[in-house]
């Protein structure tokens, strides 16, 4: 019995295939932060138990913190917990029913990226405004 002659079978489409949508970046986002808000909470227990050990283990934390390295941990750590809780509303908002048509799901989109930057922006100008408050 002959076998019939093999055709070289599709390959399945790959990343490099689609074009990327809000909705998709959005949602690779959401789990991206949700990463980095876990690896914040232990900076947070950090800081915590630098306060419970005393004075010098807290100065010690704050100057890590203060360094440009902290910095930038700690904004996109604030970023991550803001885009998460502003795409966690438009989650609620979703569960309730509304927001489903295309045009509103883009512009939630957009809201989200919009309200995270101007939370974070927000913040830390409260923070560096009131600087003597936290040091």
């Amino acid at each position: 019995m002959t076998t019939p002659p093999k055709r070289p079978r599709p390959l399945s489409p790959h990343l490099g295939v689609y074009k990327p949508q809000i909705t998709s970046v959005l949602s690779i986002l959401h789990r991206a932060t949700g990463i980095v808000l876990y690896g914040g909470s232990f900076l947070w227990v950090l800081w915590l138990v630098a306060i419970a050990c005393g004075r010098d283990a807290y100065e010690q934390l704050q100057d890590f913190f203060l360094h440009p390295v902290g910095l930038i941990v700690l904004l996109g750590w604030s970023f991550s917990f803001f885009y998460h809780f502003c795409n966690g509303l438009r989650h609620l908002r979703w569960d309730r029913g509304y927001g489903y048509t295309l045009p509103a799901v883009r512009f939630s989109g957009w809201l989200v990226v919009g309200g995270s930057f101007f939370l974070t922006l927000f913040a830390w100008m409260i923070g560096i405004f009131c600087e003597e408050v936290w040091l």
